[in-house]
């Protein structure tokens, strides 16, 4: 159960970490990142996000770029919301294929 502080920041980081990507891959043409959800443990050191990312191919290579460039995501992330939190945590990227498990299940169901 998350408390409303956890579901506050959880909102926050997703909004930010959200532009942060949009400004990174304005300059790769065909490719879409969105941050779906983001869940921050209790004690709020650790951030979980989970990357939509289009097209379904390259996300393992995106998950990779980006872990490999965790460290300037989260400085990033830090002078964008240094006023609201006063430890930024650490984060964690996932891949979300909920959107390609529906689809999965859509074909599935229309066979």
């Amino acid at each position: 159960m998350e408390t409303t502080r956890q579901n506050k920041i959880a909102r926050l980081l997703q909004k930010e970490l959200s532009d942060i990507f949009l400004l990174q891959t304005k300059a790769m043409h065909g490719v879409l990142v969105s941050v779906s959800t983001v869940r921050i443990s209790p004690d709020m050191s650790v951030a979980r996000a989970y990357l939509s990312i289009f097209p379904s191919e390259k996300a393992e290579e995106m998950i990779k770029n980006i872990n490999a460039n965790m460290k300037s995501i989260r400085y990033e992330l830090g002078t964008r919301v240094r006023h609201q939190l006063r430890i930024i945590p650490e984060l964690k990227f996932f891949v979300d294929d909920s959107l390609d498990y529906a689809a999965h299940i859509d074909e599935l169901l229309k066979q």
